[in-house]
C-alpha cells in the first residue's frame, strides 16, 4: 500500500508539472478532441491545487514510510 501511494504521489505530481509548465495539456486534449476543456482546465486555478495536492501526497507517503521504519 505504501509503495502505491508514493508512486501515485511521484507520478501525480510529474503529470501536474508537465500540464503546468509545458504545453502539454493542450496537445494532448486536442489529439483526443477535447479542445473544449481547455479553458476549464488550462487554468492555474485548477492546475497549481492539483500540483499542491500530489505534493502534500508524495510528503505524506515518504513521511508514513519513514514512520514505519
Amino acid at each position: 500500500m505504501k509503495n502505491k501511494l508514493l508512486a501515485l504521489g511521484i507520478g501525480g505530481t510529474i503529470l501536474a508539472i508537465l500540464c503546468c509548465f509545458t504545453p502539454l495539456l493542450p496537445v494532448v486534449l486536442t489529439a483526443i478532441g477535447l479542445t473544449g476543456l481547455l479553458g476549464v482546465l488550462y487554468n492555474d486555478a485548477v492546475l497549481l491545487p492539483v500540483l499542491a495536492g500530489f505534493l502534500i501526497l508524495t510528503g505524506y507517503a515518504l513521511w508514513r514510510q519513514k514512520k514505519q521504519k
